[in-house]
């Protein structure tokens, strides 16, 4: 299953031209609020190097692309209609469209940092708008969207807790569709201090404190400063990033990045997503507009935040909030090859302290069930089932099956 990444935020902020950039997509974008009325999902891509050059071969990759030894791992990311005041109790659809963004594994909340919406995501004069209020009232929203999911399932926690049920498992049963787990709930016990009192008798207060660090630790977030190239953006991004501490805020503007990617599928420069360069292949085929917008790109953006911003969020979100680490299973240890003969075909995500076992019940759940141990391609060494895997492994999964043939 992919890596699923959610875009929120105030309509108009720029998501969708953040997905179509992305993505290399065609959904519709436009300045009236709104324009997305349901979400858009696609195929985004992370970016790591691949370990085929510290082995000496050349690769054949399947599920995944090889380019000048940057290993390019698909993910999904889902693009949300903008949420507004009182999108919780379905305003704007708001409590549909934040239960899909809920079912991702973390969230972009794409802020215009150049102040040039107003409270409902109307376009407004630059330098009007309040990126840093935007947050916090679309955060709002996502965390009392969660209280009223965890208070409607009250009655069902409750009675499994007295039925000796542990509190983490209790409370994770009715929340495993929006991706929480009995370990994120223990962890916001923990912060919160609630655990070993009774859920039944939380205070609002309480249990707006629980949500509030559920959503943050089961739906890992960055902050994405858009529109860097507009006035006022700088002095609104040094108030995203001085006044949410804690979080990570990508400087960015979607709208080059777009311009880059489509100039680039024409053929018109040479452009690799996340790079802090391009070159124009034939200035003679481009037309004064087109030259204008490029020039604009180079010096508004490229000059003054090295890159987009676009590809930068997109790795930032998989190899750091999420801590995933890429792990290549291979069928011959030796070769390096799947059973057809494809040199490193595969390439997984997997999360930070994931097993071998693991690995084989991504791959295939038959796989798990016949599981015996895992050879290091690097070492020859065998790795039992409850081996963690590290960044970069490369492993042979052998079975029972595979024994028997041997």
């Amino acid at each position: 299953m992919k890596v699923s990444i959610g875009l929120v935020g105030k309509t108009n902020t720029g998501k969708t031209t953040f997905f179509n950039a992305a993505v290399l997509g065609s959904a519709e974008v436009s300045t009236y609020p709104f324009t997305t009325k349901r979400e858009n999902v696609g195929t985004a891509y992370v970016v790591t190097p691949c370990v085929h050059k510290e082995f000496g071969v050349v690769c054949n990759p399947r599920n995944s692309i090889c380019r000048d030894g940057w290993r390019w791992i698909p993910i999904e990311l889902v693009d949300l209609p903008g949420l507004i005041k009182g999108a919780h109790e379905g305003r704007g659809l708001g409590s549909q469209f934040i239960s899909v963004a809920a079912q991702s594994d973390a969230l972009i909340h794409v802020v215009d940092a150049s102040g040039s919406i107003d409270d409902e995501g109307m376009l407004a004069e630059p330098g009007t708008g309040d990126p840093v209020k935007d947050y916090e009232e679309v955060e709002g929203e996502i965390v009392l969207w969660y209280r009223d999911k965890i208070v409607r399932n009250v009655k069902e926690m409750t009675k499994e807790m007295r039925a000796r049920v542990p509190p983490e498992k209790a409370i994770a049963a009715p929340l495993q569709g929006i991706k929480v787990t009995a370990e994120h709930v223990s962890q916001a016990l923990e912060r919160t201090g609630l655990n070993g009192g009774d859920i039944a008798y939380w205070s609002d207060e309480e249990m707006w404190k629980f949500a509030a660090t559920l959503r943050e630790i089961s739906k890992p977030t960055i902050i994405l400063a858009n529109k860097m190239d507009r006035p006022n953006a700088v002095a609104n991004y040094r108030r995203l990033r001085d006044t949410f501490k804690d979080m990570l805020v990508v400087p960015a503007s979607a709208e080059a990045e777009l311009i880059l990617r489509r100039a680039e599928q024409k053929g018109l420069i040479r452009y690799v997503p996340g790079d802090e360069s391009f070159e124009i292949l034939d200035a003679s085929g481009l037309t004064d507009q087109q030259r204008w917008a490029l020039d604009n790109v180079r010096r508004l953006v490229l000059h003054e935040i090295m890159r987009t911003g676009v590809q930068f969020a997109l790795n930032v979100v998989v190899f750091k909030l999420l801590k995933m680490n890429t792990v290549y299973p291979v069928y011959d240890p030796n070769r390096l090859t799947d059973r057809s003969g494809n040199v490193l075909p595969d390439v997984y995500l997997m999360p930070d302290g994931s097993t071998v076992r693991d690995l084989a019940r991504t791959i295939h759940t038959e796989l798990e069930k016949g599981l015996l141990y895992a050879i290091d391609a690097r070492t020859g060494l065998r790795l039992p089932t409850n081996y963690r895997l590290r960044d970069r492994d490369v492993v042979s999964l052998v079975s029972a099956s595979q024994e028997k043939q041997q």
